[in-house]
């Protein structure tokens, strides 16, 4: 059985129902992670949970240390990263309370370290097909299941923020026939694969973008109690999909770094390959 993460969004903080419980404060050569780590049993699964805004959402999107995150999860000997995210929607019939498990990434963000690859250390992942089909596909049936409306497939534009997008803005990317927009998932993305670790979204709609008619009349409140809502059918959803992720015998991501590493072994940094390690040691020994 695998060990699997979970990266929690906006509203979700904290999963029920883990036994064996223990907090757990991860060193990185990066920096500190968003919040310490809750690891445990869930639905007999071996869990890493990690609240990416921390609790009680104190760091903002461009803030977030996603190196930090994904190291740790790496650490903790994580294979698969189900990550929960709040969005909005670009179509009309991705509703506020329906779920998208999207299956690329456009990235519109400017700020952030999104590579373990630098100071002397150059690699290259193949990214064309960005989440692990099987699980998404366990999400899916999953949320299906338990009668939770969802959307297999679609694009998830990944904006800078925190602002939200101007009309022209969301105009533009209802114009590339986008389908969900949001903050975080594809810098997660970048560097689950280049970790090796399996990774999907479980996108909660809440709301419209600012190009429906509707905006005007939607207030932070009424986005609050979507997004109550959507944690609770995210809590089901994942509870019913954990088990089957545990049981998949091989990802896509498991070899990503296999043919990436561009640097020659000699030339590496010392430093380099000691904070790396966890990731990259098994192709430099």
């Amino acid at each position: 059985m695998r060990k699997i993460g979970i990266i929690g969004g906006s509203g979700l903080y904290d999963i029920e129902g883990i036994k064996n419980l223990k907090q757990v404060n991860v060193k990185t050569p990066f920096g500190k992670p968003s919040d310490a780590y809750l690891c445990g049993i869930l639905e007999g699964v071996s869990v890493v949970f990690l609240p990416r805004h921390g609790r009680g959402h104190r760091i903002s999107p461009s803030e977030i240390n996603y190196r930090a995150n994904i190291y740790g999860m790496k650490k903790l000997g994580v294979s698969a990263i189900l990550a929960v995210s709040a969005c909005g929607s670009l179509k009309e019939e991705l509703k506020p309370m329906d779920f998208v498990i999207p299956d690329q990434f456009i990235d519109r963000t400017v700020k952030r370290q999104s590579t373990f690859f630098s100071n002397g250390l150059v690699g290259h992942v193949g990214f064309a097909d960005p989440v692990c089909p099987k699980i998404c596909d366990i999400l899916y049936k999953s949320a299906q299941a338990l009668n939770i409306s969802v959307h297999r497939g679609g694009t998830y534009l990944n904006m800078e923020g925190p602002q939200f997008s101007t009309k022209a803005e969301s105009s533009l990317y209802r114009s590339w026939n986008l389908d969900i927009i949001g903050m975080t998932n594809a810098t997660e993305a970048k560097l689950a694969r280049e970790a090796e670790i399996a990774y999907a979204t479980l996108a909660a709609v809440t709301d419209y973008d600012c190009w429906h008619q509707s905006h005007d009349i939607v207030t932070f409140e009424m986005i609050i109690q979507y997004l109550t809502k959507n944690v609770e059918n995210a809590k089901k959803i994942l509870k019913k999909a954990i088990p089957q992720v545990a049981k998949i015998d091989s990802f896509g991501a498991e070899n990503a770094l296999q043919c990436a590493i561009a640097t020659r072994k000699d030339k590496i940094p010392a430093k380099i390959k000691k904070d790396l390690k966890i990731i990259i040691g098994k192709y430099i020994s």
